[in-house]
């Protein structure tokens, strides 16, 4: 129990971003570098199922403002695969400790897609593209390295984890307040009445003037 500690707090930061991408990369990497993960992972209807979504995930999260939408998709589901997840790992039966990780992943898990939502919010009030695709890349290859750094070292991984989580979390308020001043502008932008330009004034002689 003690070792999947670590491991199930790192899948639970990556479902907060990616749930798709974790399951998918466990997977893989259970058939190919006899990783331990939960054995559903590895089946092979599991892994199609979860390399299309990766893909749809990969298209719609580096689209401006579609990106957004996607994540209040996922509101529901990543929070849930991270308890999913955090429990699969933990132990193969329901108990007490393991239903206590299940939680604490569901909670990490939820923090991070908060974070994830609120800064990819702020990124799409940018009139360009390029940030938002640099920032969807990042995040895909964090989740990479932290879950193939777990194959040598959990502990090192949930280390890394950890600071992720935190920095997120810390970017994610940093920005909230802008993110709402740009999207409160928007708004305003949209609501506010176009007026009318005015009707030329006449300066030729009036109508009806004495000869």
């Amino acid at each position: 129990m003690e070792a999947a500690i670590p491991l199930a707090f790192t899948a639970a930061w990556a479902s907060g971003i990616n749930p798709y991408l974790l399951v998918f990369l466990m997977g893989i990497l259970g058939r190919v570098a006899d990783f331990n993960v939960p054995v559903a992972f590895e089946r092979v209807d599991v892994l199609l199922v979860f390399g299309v979504l990766v893909v749809i995930d990969a298209i719609a999260d580096k689209i401006m403002w579609l990106d957004s939408a996607w994540d209040v998709f996922n509101t529901a589901i990543r929070p849930i695969a991270g308890g999913v997840v955090a429990l699969l790992i933990a132990a193969p039966s329901v108990d007490l400790p393991s239903a206590v990780i299940a939680a604490g992943g569901g909670v990490v898990a939820l923090i991070t897609h908060v974070a994830k939502a609120t800064t990819r919010l702020a990124v799409n009030t940018s009139p360009e593209p390029a940030s938002n695709v640099v920032v969807s890349v990042a995040e895909d290859a964090a989740i990479v390295g932290v879950v193939i750094t777990a194959i040598f070292n959990p502990w090192i991984a949930a280390g890394i984890a950890v600071v992720l989580f935190i920095a997120g979390a810390g970017v994610a308020i940093a920005v909230a307040g802008t993110a709402r001043a740009a999207l409160r502008k928007r708004r305003q932008r949209k609501t506010q009445p176009t007026n009318p330009s005015p009707l030329p004034i006449s300066s030729g002689p009036e109508s009806g003037s004495d000869e």
